[in-house]
This record gives structure tokens, sequence and C-alpha cells, in this order.
């Protein structure tokens, strides 16, 4: 079973930064498409950036310019460095394989930006 693990949430001001990791202990990502998603309350889940197996990025109208997704095959890990954060940013972020293709998502890690 693929198991993901994300972490680096935590509780900001506004205008602050934090980085996100996502470690996949069986998806490798130098085969996968990797996104980061976020779920807001009584919000749809958004899916904010992802990046291919090549390592080109895509990122949601809404974080391009304040948010950079990165991986490190060698750790099978994922990253979403975050800049520049509004409260509007705050959620439950996850990462997964894109598209998802059945694959369940891990916990994720939670961000809250206070104004």
């Amino acid at each position: 079973q693929v198991q993901l693990v994300e972490s680096g949430g935590g509780s900001v001001q506004a205008g602050g930064s934090l980085r996100l990791s996502c470690v996949s202990s069986k998806l490798r990502l130098d085969r996968n498409t990797m996104a980061w998603w976020r779920q807001a309350p009584e919000r749809t889940l958004e899916k904010v950036a992802h990046i291919t197996s090549g390592g080109e990025t895509f990122y949601s109208d809404s974080v391009k310019g304040r948010f950079t997704i990165s991986k490190d095959n060698a750790k099978n890990t994922v990253y979403l460095q975050m800049n520049s954060l509004t409260p509007e940013d705050t959620a439950l972020y996850l990462c997964n394989r894109f598209p998802t293709s059945g694959y369940a998502f891990g916990h994720g890690t939670q961000v809250t930006v206070s104004s």
C-alpha cells in the first residue's frame, strides 16, 4: 500500500513562509507526477501544484508566484515552499500522485495563516 507522509505545516502570520515535505514510501518520484492539494473548510479539494517525473512544474493561479514545488528523487520526497502566505492559504495540505489513480492520500499537514 502506498504511504505518503506530509510534514512541515504550522501556524504563521500573514506574509510568512513554510516549507512542506512529503515522503513517499513506495511511489517513485522519478516515475510519477506528484502534486500538492489543499482542503480548506467548506471548500472542495484544490490542486495547487504538481511536478512531473521530468521536473516540469505547474501551479494554480491562486499560488503562482508564491509557492514553489520541488523534489528530491534520491530521498523520494516532494517539497512545497510557500511564501507570502495569506489567511486564504489556511487549509490541510496533502500530497499524492497526479492523477491519483486510486492512490490513497496521507493524513496531510495543517497550515494556518493568521492576519
